[in-house]
């Protein structure tokens, strides 16, 4: 029987490729020069853009020519199970004493890419023995852009954000990107300009002179944003597309029920009604739909699980919260993580197409995740159940399983690239 304990016939190399490529894509790991049917364990290290480490590892044990491949080869344990030939990538942990919330995901993403070190060690012979001295490694760059990209800052007309249009002569379909939280996050947008989207990424709060922490909002911010990505002159006219997570994915519903230029709206994990600040648009205002801090319970780590706490968008207490869908036009694509701790996305998801189809719509698409909880960015991002909430400003569960949560990650990607070529050219 083939153990760990056999040395190898010669010195082991470890490739990875491509050694430099976009964070969406997916890596070839392969190791050979091991010894037949040798068990090892490869461990990824990342840093991101501002120095914060993160790792993950894996047992595997290679064929009888000393060969592992991960495309083909299960992991037998560490930090996953199964063929994952992108595991290593997707089960990154802060390492340490890292605060678990600290997002990977970079948001100076032009000139910073995440660097990746795969290195691969003897197996230990027991669980809790440290790893021993590499025998092979490679690095590789993840870079969120191409130098191709244009990137433009936009501070015009009240609007803030930036605006990355990809290289080429155009015209390109337009589409605005907003995420919940405050500052500016340009990951996914630069991904979709790579991809061949004219993209802006438009923050709502705490940028530049925006407010520091979320207040009542206007529509008209979000109006001003559409006309500036219609009116560029390398966007494919007239209508454009929003994408949205979170409280994103809600101002991307009240976007296309009051603004007719928008064709296309991909939510993820939003909500049906507008949310703790009131929205004006126009005439008509949104009350907030309000949460009830009683039904805020804290685990015993000291996170909280805030899932309950949300209003009831069907109480009639609240109908002026809900967000008039029916005078959309656009076509919508709900992504849902189904174990969202962070509020009821299936159950909205659910609210949104009874409340469309009782208007005779069909302009929808759903793709529900089980297991899958609240941030669900692009491929192969790391898995994160705790985050900062924005309102409240505490550590809040965002729920989803590790492996579940990537697979959610890793085809929605794929459905949303598809949905928004489709509906704008």
């Amino acid at each position: 029987m083939p153990t760990s304990s056999l040395s190898s016939p010669k010195a082991a190399t470890l490739t990875v490729k491509p050694k430099t490529g976009l964070a969406d894509e997916p890596l070839d790991i392969k190791v050979e020069g091991l010894g037949p049917g040798e068990r090892v364990t490869l461990r990824a290290t990342a840093i991101s853009y501002r120095g914060r480490r993160f790792h993950s590892l894996a047992h595997y044990q290679a064929d009888c020519r000393g060969r592992l491949d991960l495309a083909r080869a299960p992991a037998l344990g560490g930090d996953f199970t199964g063929v994952e030939p992108m595991g290593l990538l997707w089960s990154l942990t802060p390492a340490g004493s890292q605060d678990p919330r600290l997002s990977q995901m970079p948001r100076g993403v032009m000139r910073n890419p995440l660097k990746v070190e795969v290195t691969v060690h003897r197996a230990p012979r027991q669980p809790a023995e440290p790893l021993g001295p590499a025998l092979a490694s490679a690095q590789v760059q993840r870079w969120f852009s191409t130098p191709e990209l244009q990137r433009a800052r936009l501070r015009a007309r009240g609007l803030r954000g930036v605006f990355l249009v990809p290289s080429g002569d155009g015209p390109f379909p337009g589409l605005i990107d907003m995420f919940g939280d405050g500052g500016l996050n340009e990951s996914r947008t630069s991904l979709l300009a790579c991809r061949g989207f004219a993209t802006l990424a438009l923050p709502l709060f705490g940028y530049e002179d925006l407010p520091p922490i979320m207040k009542d909002l206007n529509l008209d911010y979000f109006e001003e944003a559409a006309k500036f990505v219609q009116s560029h002159p390398k966007v494919k006219g007239p209508n454009i597309g929003v994408i949205g997570s979170g409280k994103g994915a809600e101002l991307a519903f009240s976007m296309a029920s009051f603004l007719p230029s928008i064709a296309a709206v991909v939510s993820i994990n939003g909500c049906v009604s507008n949310t703790a600040t009131t929205l004006t648009c126009g005439r008509v205002i949104l009350p907030g739909l309000p949460l009830n801090l009683d039904k805020i319970s804290a685990t015993d780590s000291g996170v909280y699980d805030v899932k309950e706490a949300l209003e009831d968008p069907l109480d009639p207490a609240y109908q002026e919260s809900r967000i008039p869908l029916e005078k959309a036009s656009a076509h919508f694509l709900f992504i849902v993580g189904e174990d969202d701790r962070h509020w009821k996305s299936s159950v909205y998801a659910d609210i949104a197409m009874k409340h469309l189809t009782e208007h005779g719509k069909t302009n929808f698409t759903l793709l529900s995740y089980p297991d899958a909880g609240h941030r669900i960015d692009p491929p192969y991002s790391p898995f994160f159940a705790v985050a900062l909430d924005p309102v409240l400003g505490v550590s809040v569960l965002g729920g989803g399983q590790l492996k579940a949560h990537a697979i959610a990650q890793i085809e929605s990607w794929k459905k949303i690239l598809e949905f928004l070529h489709l509906h704008l050219g």
